[in-house]
């Protein structure tokens, strides 16, 4: 049986998607972060060392980080190939840029923006304006240029596609979903990028993505 050990608000929620668009059978055991930390709590540890979600138990076999997870899932669950582009084909070059793309590089930049903004809100009183002066800095030099060029390379590759890999929705666009619900979310991501929006829309339709909220519970990543 394959456990998923789900921290609320998290990279597991897309991990919990695949397993319901896989159609597999799966128990979820379910984590809360620490009300004032927002860390996860120290009884992942005893799941993984990293103390960390996803993480997913199969038998004897743990298996950490989202990528690795979900390549795991494909190998032994998906021998049709449905959520996989076939070997060798441009598709599955596209699928593999992504997968790694999306935590590799989208995802730096935003969770940068996250940790100054809060620096910037919790800064001691006296302290607030060196620290709101030092935030604004950074973003105007590094992360803010970031987000935009990357958002705009997502969406310019959806110009000619459906998804991120080609015209067949993939476990590339489940591993997408995180950063780009991320961008919505506190990194800029409007209506002037049309077919990444438009994409957010398409996969939030699906009926797998649904059920897994229903699984999951609440979900808002912060702003």
């Amino acid at each position: 049986m394959i456990t998923l050990h789900h921290l609320e608000n998290s990279r597991s929620q897309r991990i919990l998607w695949l397993l319901e668009e896989l159609g597999l059978t799966y128990e979820v055991k379910r984590y809360a972060r620490d009300p004032k930390t927002m860390l996860a709590p120290a009884a992942l540890r005893q799941v993984h060392p990293l103390g960390k979600s996803p993480v997913i138990t199969d038998g004897e076999v743990t298996v950490a980080e989202s990528g690795a997870i979900i390549e795991y899932l494909l190998d032994a669950h998906d021998l049709q190939g449905l959520l996989r582009p076939v070997a060798g084909s441009a598709a599955r070059r596209d699928f593999q840029f992504w997968l790694h793309f999306a935590e590799g590089s989208a995802m730096p930049p935003l969770l940068m923006k996250l940790v100054f903004e809060t620096v910037r809100r919790k800064a001691p009183l006296l302290l607030r304006p060196i620290a709101s002066g030092i935030a604004t800095q950074v973003e105007r030099q590094f992360y803010g240029p970031n987000i935009a060029s990357q958002l705009d390379f997502m969406d310019a590759h959806l110009r000619s596609q459906a998804w991120f890999a080609g015209e067949a929705f993939s476990a590339a666009d489940i591993q997408m979903s995180f950063a780009v619900e991320a961008a919505a979310s506190r990194g800029g991501l409007g209506a002037s990028r049309v077919r990444l929006a438009a994409w957010l829309a398409r996969i939030h339709e699906r009926a797998a993505y649904r059920r897994a909220l229903e699984v999951g519970g609440p979900y808002a990543l912060p702003g």
